[in-house]
């Protein structure tokens, strides 16, 4: 299998299994998954799904979230961890918005990666999320997978972006990324990862 046939038969994998996937982390506005993605470092998707709607009752908007006390926000988010940093920035960026961004999250990679607690791949999940934009996240999972598939070397995340931006088509990287994400969790975890179980995998490596 060369690597054209090898990104087809991805491709279709992932097709197969998960054709429409969902945005793992519950929003209703390109603020609330700021937020939510930027509380997602080193948290899981699903402990940040059940404090969100915590948080959000008292503030969903930056108007809100500015009037909280950095004590409050941490109060709340403290299950998703490093909850002094994270409670520091949500309140930090929901003033820089009002002052800066009449209470709107910018649709920019520049304005994004200037907000507090914000990197590259936040701005990126908000960008491709939020406003449709191109931008292909790369999280823990997909550079695992990127390098068991020969897709990128492994030699670091911005290599493995760059890599998967020149393979596949930049209308798809939205789906793609959130494809290769629950692919990820569901076959080819980092630990007791079975490749024979793997659909992907299984295939590729022979």
């Amino acid at each position: 299998m060369n690597k054209q046939e090898r990104i087809s038969f991805i491709t279709k994998t992932l097709d197969h299994f998960f054709p429409d996937p969902e945005i793992p982390l519950s929003h209703t506005s390109p603020f609330t998954l700021l937020i939510a993605v930027l509380l997602s470092a080193q948290c899981t998707d699903l402990r940040v799904n059940m404090i969100t709607p915590l948080l959000f009752a008292k503030a969903n908007t930056p108007f809100a979230m500015a009037k909280l006390s950095i004590e409050e926000i941490q109060e709340i988010i403290r299950p998703c961890g490093l909850s002094n940093m994270k409670a520091k920035a949500i309140h930090q960026l929901s003033k820089l918005l009002l002052e800066k961004y009449e209470g709107l999250v910018p649709s920019s990679f520049e304005a994004l990666e200037q907000l507090p607690g914000v990197g590259h791949k936040t701005a990126s999940v908000v960008m491709t999320q939020a406003f449709q934009k191109p931008a292909f996240p790369v999280d823990t999972h997909i550079h695992r997978c990127a390098l068991r598939w020969g897709l990128s070397d492994g030699r670091n995340v911005k290599k493995t972006e760059q890599d998967l931006k020149q393979i596949f088509p930049e209308d798809s990287w939205g789906k793609i990324h959130l494809q290769i994400i629950y692919f990820a969790r569901k076959f080819c975890p980092a630990k007791k990862h079975i490749i024979s179980q793997c659909p992907i995998c299984s295939v590729i490596s022979k």
